[in-house]
């Protein structure tokens, strides 16, 4: 897992938080001093905070679940998707739709749309239909793509999201408040952090700051990844083991007994 140092943090600029009359007094505890009129966030609180969200992130997705990400604003949206496809985790960067997460069962009806234009798209039936419905069809699914495309995969709701800018994110935040959902974000000073499960205060609005954070993150999904994978492996090698033994003696118990020795051939 990728531990970030201080000096990292200072050279992507996390320190730099909002204009001092823009602040959430909310913030008060995370802000270290004013600056020329900007408030300057407390590093040394931010790399606690972050190691502490990737331990927790660490260990919700060795156990096998998911993690979702959500920036929709335009500096986050590449280096989010990038990321979180990497991982092979749910994101969604283009617009969060109400009702995603407390409303999924609609949700999950739109999915199974796209999917079936998609293969609809493929199949011959489809050149079969007039230029106007193919077009239609086509718009239809570039449409459900950029809304629904990071989520095609999921078939149940995450275990956590990951936000960037919960100000702007804020139906996010609510609809996983509302369902007992963990929400890990990056907050900057013009936030409120209370609704905020696991708090990284930072700059949310540089993209150098934004990619430490996420591919920190990253870091920490990669390694329970990795965890989970050598646990099953152990497991089943385990399993394997005992299968053997298992084997071993039940052919022992199948063998036939050495005959007794001749009693008179002894005596001689």
């Amino acid at each position: 897992m990728q531990k970030i140092e201080y000096k990292e943090l200072l050279d992507a600029g996390v320190h730099f938080g909002h204009l001092t009359r823009k602040w959430d007094p909310r913030m008060a505890p995370y802000i270290f001093m004013e600056r020329n009129g900007i408030h300057v966030i407390d590093l040394n609180k931010t790399k606690v905070s972050l190691e502490q969200a990737q331990e927790q992130i660490k260990n919700i997705v060795k156990s096998g679940r998911k993690i979702m990400f959500v920036a929709t604003k335009k500096q986050a949206k590449e280096v989010v998707a990038t990321e979180a496809a990497r991982l092979k985790m749910p994101f969604v960067t283009d617009r969060w739709l109400g009702g995603m997460l407390t409303n999924f069962a609609t949700v999950r009806k739109s999915l199974k749309k796209m999917n079936s234009i998609d293969k609809l798209m493929k199949s011959e039936e489809f050149m079969n239909l007039a230029k106007r419905e193919r077009l239609m069809l086509e718009r239809e699914k570039e449409k459900l793509e950029r809304v629904l495309g990071g989520i095609a995969d999921q078939t149940r709701l995450p275990a956590a999201l990951f936000v960037i800018d919960v100000k702007r994110e804020h139906i996010a935040v609510k609809e996983a408040k509302k369902l007992g959902i963990p929400v890990f974000a990056i907050v900057d000073t013009n936030s409120n952090p209370e609704d905020i499960d696991y708090v990284i205060p930072g700059n949310d609005d540089a993209f150098k700051s934004i990619a430490l954070l996420t591919k920190a993150v990253g870091s920490a999904i990669e390694e329970g990844i990795q965890e989970r994978k050598k646990e099953k492996e152990e497991a089943n090698q385990a399993e394997l083991e005992a299968e053997k033994i298992a084997a071993d003696k039940a052919e022992e118990a199948k063998a036939p007994e050495a005959p007794a020795a001749d009693a008179e051939g002894d005596k001689e």
